[in-house]
């Protein structure tokens, strides 16, 4: 009986001992010693970064923005009316009678635009909008107005157009200066004729040019964005977070026509200078430099002993322009434009686009690689400070032309069997003259756009650069065609 008692007191005791350890070492885990959790299964679990990102994460609220925007996009319809000169079958003519020599239709267009005031002005692309007879624009509730063309710049692609309505809504703009890479952005637009559609995506580059087509002096500094853009999304607005105006979407990156990757806004900083000269002047005020330039890369900065690889080097120097009075030499390397670095040349033509010519503006320059700071005054492309107006420029390429015009009656219209015409009554020296054109000729169509007045041949190259293609016909029924540069 002692053993047994023995054996029993010493088992008991043993697991006494153990039970002790055990909850001993369980409540020192519970105080968080040598503790193990799940922590995605533990419900104040917070992410890495959660609160940073919140803003500007995928879990951003665009509904602000788009709340803004929707109401200040419209939609705009155009119609312009073209002429197709026939072929002329003279043994159609001799069995069948008068053919007709002319054929006029009409070409419909359609994109968006951004209200940026509350009594109607509406920024558009020029592309949008060059060569239309009738616009239209229809807001957001539907309502429909005709629309007036302000002014144009075909080197940025910007229009101005306006309709006779007021307290609409309208977008403020932005700075496009500080738009940085990687921020969200909308695009607002109409694409494929649907109504207001709002897209979003990231800032993806800036600075980007070589997108335009324009005949010469293309002024590209484009904001690239990955926001989805179609056609008839151009002349739409690209805002950011806040609702604000930041750019002009313009252009898209394509093989197909429609929407792969990227697209391109005018910077909101350029579209306000070109609205303020379109105002005030009914033209733009183009300030220029006076130089050649090229980008720096790696290879040309070292055969030039070039240290520092940024900025814009200089190749050349115009005679008279505002670079050779301030003293800037070939050789030279722009970086700065007042407070505002360049590394490009689109982002120098960027910068110059903000000013006028007879404006002052301070540069930082290097030359055999020490710092310098240049004043300099901008003249114009005539090497000018003058400003001028609209009205004063079409006067002159009127000029230009060397020509009197008369209007047709429509007895000498059926007698030549077209439509339309504008009789050359007389020609002096200048372009007309100069490829041949003889008085008496009747201008049918100017860039296949129809002339039936000499209000028309004004409005058709009161903005025109490059070459200009003058189709029609003479007295004795002879068709020709003509071009020439302006």
């Amino acid at each position: 009986m002692k053993k047994l008692f023995s054996t029993l007191f010493v088992a008991c005791l043993g697991g006494l001992v153990a039970l002790s350890t055990a909850r001993y070492f369980g409540s020192k885990e519970k105080d968080g010693v040598n503790q193990i959790t799940n922590p995605f299964g533990h419900q104040n679990v917070t992410l890495t970064n959660y609160t940073q990102n919140q803003s500007s994460g995928l879990n951003a609220d665009f509904t602000n923005a788009a709340e803004k925007s929707v109401n200040a996009v419209v939609h705009i319809k155009t119609i312009s009316e073209q002429v197709n000169n026939l072929n002329y079958d003279p043994f159609a003519e001799w069995f069948y009678g008068p053919q007709k020599r002319q054929q006029n239709y009409s070409q419909e267009g359609s994109g968006s635009g951004v209200i940026i005031s509350d009594d109607g002005y509406i920024v558009t692309n020029n592309h949008v909008v060059a060569g239309a007879d009738k616009i239209e624009v229809v807001l957001n509730d539907r309502r429909t107005y005709t629309g007036e063309i302000v002014g144009a710049d075909a080197s940025t692609d910007v229009a101005l157009i306006r309709i006779k309505e007021k307290n609409l809504p309208f977008l403020s703009y932005g700075n496009s200066e500080l738009v940085r890479v990687g921020e969200w952005a909308l695009a607002v637009g109409n694409p494929f004729n649907l109504e207001s559609t709002v897209t979003a995506g990231i800032i993806s580059a800036k600075g980007r040019s070589n997108i335009l087509d324009v005949n010469k002096r293309p002024i590209e500094s484009f904001i690239q964005t990955d926001a989805a853009v179609n056609p008839g999304n151009s002349g739409g607005a690209l805002v950011n977070t806040n609702g604000e105006l930041i750019g002009i979407n313009t252009a898209i990156a394509s093989n197909n026509g429609a929407y792969q990757g990227y697209s391109f806004a005018v910077p909101v900083n350029i579209v306000k200078k070109i609205v303020s000269d379109l105002v005030e002047f009914g033209m733009v005020q183009r300030a220029y430099f006076g130089v050649s330039i090229r980008d720096l890369d790696a290879k040309f900065a070292a055969d030039k002993n070039i240290k520092l690889l940024k900025g814009v080097y200089v190749n050349g120097v115009t005679l008279g322009g505002s670079a050779e009075d301030a003293g800037i030499q070939e050789g030279d390397v722009i970086t700065k434009i007042e407070s505002s670095n360049v590394g490009s040349v689109s982002e120098l033509q960027e910068q110059l686009s903000k000013y006028r010519p007879g404006d002052k503006i301070n540069i930082v320059a290097t030359r055999n690689n020490k710092e310098m700071n240049i004043a300099a005054v901008l003249k114009s492309l005539d090497n000018t400070t003058s400003l001028v107006k609209k009205s004063e420029v079409v006067k002159r390429s009127m000029t230009a032309l060397g020509a009197d015009f008369e209007e047709m009656t429509t007895e000498e219209l059926a007698k030549l069997r077209i439509n339309n015409g504008v009789k050359i009554k007389k020609l002096v020296a200048g372009k007309l003259l100069q490829v041949g054109i003889k008085e008496g000729f009747v201008i049918t169509s100017i860039d296949k756009k129809k002339v039936s007045s000499t209000a028309d041949i004004t409005n058709l190259l009161e903005n025109k650069t490059g070459t200009v293609l003058i189709e029609g016909f003479y007295p004795n029924g002879a068709r020709a065609y003509y071009g020439f540069a302006l």
